[in-house]
């Protein structure tokens, strides 16, 4: 819900590299966007924690081999790492957008919900975990394997926090740190391979098809010739 509210009031623009300080025109909602995420990056004693180290430390008790374990702590430092992006991008970088464009918390109603919600992100986790589990689940691990998860989030946070940094400017010492910029900064590529680089070639054929076609061939030998026959005929 405050996603949909911050994207309504940027006049549908999903891009966060667009929606920096949110925060002074829509706090209450920044505030709740801000605790849901970091409840989504297991930030401890929020809804998502108890879920995911309960995962986790159970995953840390079995016998996985390396690569499963790694890429098991390495997707929840990126999911860290996206979470800090996104709420650096969003509510504490500059304003990017029109000047003119009116941005402010959404009525009532909406606010309620939100409020209402927030509840359940703060302490659903814990109220699930009590009524789910009667006794607590027993888990034996070393001092320093039951810090690593709160280690990798915080590592994650840090280092989503640094590459946040990362913006198209022509402050950039050399042209290597200028390409990092731009990989960072255009999403690592993903417009290209998702959106625009899939998109292309059919808009442009449409393009080609609706220019030598419709307005084309088929108006010098169709309706339009026709008519204009017709009518020098007549």
């Amino acid at each position: 819900m405050c996603a949909g509210c911050m994207i309504h009031n940027l006049s549908n623009c999903q891009d966060i590299r667009f929606m920096g300080g949110v925060i002074t025109c829509m706090p209450v909602t920044c505030c709740y966007f801000n605790i849901c995420n970091m409840a989504l990056c297991g930030l401890p004693f929020l809804s998502g924690f108890y879920s995911k180290d309960l995962v986790l430390e159970v995953l840390s008790m079995g016998y996985m081999n390396l690569f499963i374990y790694f890429i098991f702590y390495f997707s929840t430092g990126l999911t860290a790492w996206y979470s800090i992006r996104l709420s650096y991008y969003v509510l504490f970088s500059d304003f990017n957008f029109f000047s003119m464009n009116l941005i402010s918390d959404s009525g009532h109603v909406m606010l309620k919900g939100m409020t209402g919600l927030i509840f359940l992100v703060i302490f659903g986790g814990s109220m699930l975990s009590w009524l789910i589990f009667p006794s607590p689940y027993f888990i034996t691990l070393p001092l320093y394997m039951k810090l690593f998860v709160l280690l990798v989030v915080f590592i994650g946070l840090y280092i989503g926090y640094e590459f946040s940094k990362f913006s198209l400017n022509y402050n950039l010492k050399s042209f290597n740190w200028m390409m990092s910029s731009m990989f960072f900064s255009s999403m690592w590529n993903l417009p290209m391979l998702s959106t625009f680089g899939v998109n292309f070639y059919p808009v442009y054929l449409g393009g080609v098809y609706y220019k030598s076609f419709d307005h084309g061939w088929s108006e010098y030998f169709g309706s339009q010739n026709i008519y204009y026959s017709l009518s020098k005929v007549s």
